[in-house]
């Protein structure tokens, strides 16, 4: 029985990591550096932010709570916040 749950965990941890891994990919890269300098250098490090939390939960084997996790996805939503903040200035500029 022992053994059993033990495998069982051990599944259900991976599914955990590839489930957070898919759900949480990279920020992209999509404000104008042109037109608004200062929010594609935020949105730029809020990309390095994302890589290096990636590489400490490399360097831990992924196991940090969920903390780690919910930080890339919150780092998602900056970058969403972004692009959005890019757009309302495109309109506020027309």
């Amino acid at each position: 029985m022992t053994k059993t749950k033990t495998a069982l965990g051990g599944v259900l941890s991976l599914a955990l990591i590839c489930g957070g891994v898919a759900v949480a990919q990279m920020p992209k890269d999509n404000v104008s550096g042109r037109r608004h300098p200062n929010l594609a250098a935020a949105q730029r490090l809020s990309q390095q932010a994302w890589e290096k939390i990636t590489a400490a939960q490399q360097a831990n084997e992924w196991d940090m709570d969920g903390h780690a996790a919910k930080a890339k996805e919150l780092l998602d939503q900056v970058n969403k916040e972004l692009k959005m903040a890019a757009e309302a200035a495109n309109h506020d500029r027309k």
